[in-house]
């Protein structure tokens, strides 16, 4: 028997990767009846209403830390970065946070949480409303048997030979370490009459005993023994929104007008910060003898330094250019990597900070990527990276497979499916 319709409310923090999967689960949703309702920064309104989806504010906005450029910074520019994102700009606005969750969730029958939406698990507590936790990377689940790689932690991969035991005493002194950056979660636990909350919200707390939804591929990895026993992996569920008007039929125009260009990408954060990137990528692309797209953000467009043969643009829905790359450079934020995945074309991957160094490090073990850390980009590097993955046969090859086996998953559509069998056994 069908589910009845439901209305669900979708919690998410962060940039338009942590956007875009929600809105494609919550489009699935609503193709089958149900209300979704999508709550995250108000940053994120258009996007989320030009797909036709409800909207909901939720504070912090990013405004009150500076511009999006100085919180890019403070974000991607030192390895104090995590603490920033969590103790200035989650913890100090939990009070907020939470006034405008509970307000999204008056009257809704089950909510989705993010990793980064802590006020939401408290919501759902204090009033009773079941819950369906998501991860959008590996790298969330923070699996002692299959470890992730942390930017500031490489030196860990050496570990991995002797076994499961140093990673567990690893994370448990990383805990240990940064526990007081929940100090203001327990204190506002305690306010709202909550018992305290046994494991650390950012590590176990943040995991549902109903459902846990993995939106990532097998691909990336396979379900691991200590992951959360209710870990559904999905697939990715993707959607990359609307493209700028004007720019889609530039795009066309310029595809049509020589060979399969080199497409530099670097999400919708990365971006802010990107410095010289875009310089070392044109010339990079020179070069190559290649023409080259650069998808720039923010920056004009009509850069007048521009080299024959490269264009930039300042978005592009990567699903409209990505099949269209002789191989695409991207920092492997989830949701870029997920649209290049399913392209099909080598990859050369330049990640910056937080999950983006381990997906890049999956994306490689596929065979599909070659990787270049941001920090150490120049234009020799990126010709030296590129060089092989235009030219050996083994990597268009292993693309191909990769983007086929993608073409038969539908994450958005099995993320719904066990979503409406929670609503089901509570019904």
């Amino acid at each position: 028997m069908a589910n009845a319709p439901k209305r669900i409310l979708i919690t998410t923090f962060g940039s338009l990767g942590d956007i875009h999967p929600y809105i494609a689960v919550a489009l699935e949703l609503q193709r089958r009846g149900h209300h979704p309702v999508i709550a995250s920064f108000d940053l994120h309104r258009g996007a989320v209403q030009a797909a036709g989806m409800a909207f909901h504010a939720v504070r912090p906005g990013l405004e009150v830390f500076g511009s999006i450029e100085s919180v890019a910074r403070k974000l991607f520019g030192s390895l104090r970065g995590p603490e920033y994102m969590i103790r200035e700009i989650f913890m100090q606005h939990l009070h907020a946070s939470y006034t405008d969750t509970l307000e999204a969730a008056r009257g809704v029958d089950l909510m989705l949480t993010h990793p980064l939406t802590f006020a939401a698990r408290l919501v759902a507590e204090k009033h009773g409303i079941p819950w369906v936790s998501t991860v959008l990377a590996p790298l969330n689940l923070l699996s002692s048997i299959e470890p992730p790689l942390f930017p500031a932690g490489a030196w860990l991969q050496g570990l991995r030979k002797l076994g499961v035991g140093p990673y567990r005493f690893a994370f448990g002194a990383l805990k240990r370490m940064i526990k007081h950056w929940e100090t203001p979660l327990r204190r506002y636990r305690t306010e709202l009459g909550l018992p305290p909350l046994r494991e650390m919200a950012q590590f176990e707390g943040q995991f549902s005993a109903l459902l846990n939804l993995a939106l990532f591929s097998p691909l990336l990895s396979a379900p691991i023994a200590d992951w959360p026993a209710q870990t559904v992996i999905c697939g990715f569920a993707r959607y990359d929104g609307l493209g700028i008007d004007g720019e889609t039929d530039a795009l066309q125009s310029f595809l049509a007008a020589g060979d399969a260009p080199i497409v530099f990408a670097l999400g919708s954060s990365a971006v802010l910060i990107a410095g010289d990137f875009w310089r070392h990528a044109a010339a990079a692309a020179q070069t190559l003898g290649r023409r080259a797209i650069l998808l720039t953000g923010r920056l004009p467009a009509q850069q007048p330094d521009l080299p024959a043969g490269v264009r930039a643009f300042q978005y592009l829905p990567y699903s409209a250019v990505f099949p269209h790359a002789a191989a695409v450079v991207h920092q492997a934020g989830i949701g870029t990597l997920a649209q290049a995945l399913s392209a099909g074309h080598p990859q050369l991957i330049v990640p910056v900070a937080f999950d983006q160094p381990d997906n890049a490090r999956r994306a490689q073990r596929l065979g599909v990527a070659r990787v270049l850390p941001f920090k150490r980009v120049t234009a020799e590097r990126l010709v030296e990276r590129l060089k092989p993955l235009l030219e050996e046969p083994a990597y268009a090859r292993r693309a191909g497979e990769v983007a086929a086996t993608l073409a038969k998953e539908d994450g958005a559509g099995r993320a719904a499916d066990a979503i409406e069998r929670v609503l089901t056994g509570l019904r």
